[in-house]
């Protein structure tokens, strides 16, 4: 499969503007990208930008601490659907993982997942915060849940995406989850790295750079 439809196209600047997600879609429709990633207040505006061509809304969700309630969470995830968002990354509860609340991480997963359905969720744990162990133990919870995807990073955090951490990742979903590795991924000798090591998906805030 060619790089480009390995990409979400990504802008989740607070500063971003209607214009910046005009253009980011626009790159996207123009590079042939699978998908632009974009906070729930853009997500008309990109479909707007997008519509008939084939290019996926994915909507972020939680995002970035992942703190807020989870009823709140399962509301913003169907109202960015209802808005034309194909797919949502959400960001676990940390502090519920750290705290060993496994069953209220797990609940809180699959419940956005019933709330959305068929459409594609991608859960974002946030491996620069968490230890191996957690790691694994967040990827078993979304595995579990029934996540369709784990994502490595908010890019907003301490760290992105490293080799290290998907491998890790991998080794424990197997084939019962994909990958989306994302964060600080700006070459394309970076992402190759990562498809090499069986990302489905890279979101990246550079993806013309990286086809280029």
């Amino acid at each position: 499969m060619p790089l480009e439809k390995y990409i979400d196209h990504t802008n989740l600047k607070p500063t971003a503007t209607t214009a910046d997600i005009e253009v980011l879609c626009k790159e996207a429709i123009e590079y042939n990208f699978y998908a632009v990633c974009v906070n729930g207040c853009y997500v008309s505006s990109a479909k707007n930008v997008l519509r008939g061509t084939h290019v996926k809304i994915a909507a972020v969700v939680g995002f970035p601490l992942g703190a807020m309630s989870s009823k709140a969470k399962v509301l913003e995830a169907v109202d960015c659907i209802e808005n034309g968002a194909d797919e949502i990354d959400m960001v676990i509860n940390i502090g519920w993982l750290k705290s060993k609340d496994y069953d209220a991480v797990r609940a809180e997963i699959e419940a956005i997942k019933k709330a959305i359905g068929d459409h594609v969720l991608k859960v974002i744990i946030e491996t620069c915060f968490l230890t191996n162990e957690e790691k694994e133990i967040a990827c078993t919870l979304a595995v579990e849940a029934k996540a369709d995807f784990l994502k490595t990073s908010t890019g907003f955090g301490t760290g992105g995406a490293t080799l290290e951490d998907v491998a890790l990742m991998k080794r424990i979903v197997g084939d019962n989850a994909k990958i989306k590795a994302s964060g600080g991924i700006k070459t394309h000798e970076q992402a190759l790295k990562f498809i090499e090591l069986g990302v489905s998906r890279i979101g990246t805030s550079s993806g013309p750079s990286l086809i280029q």
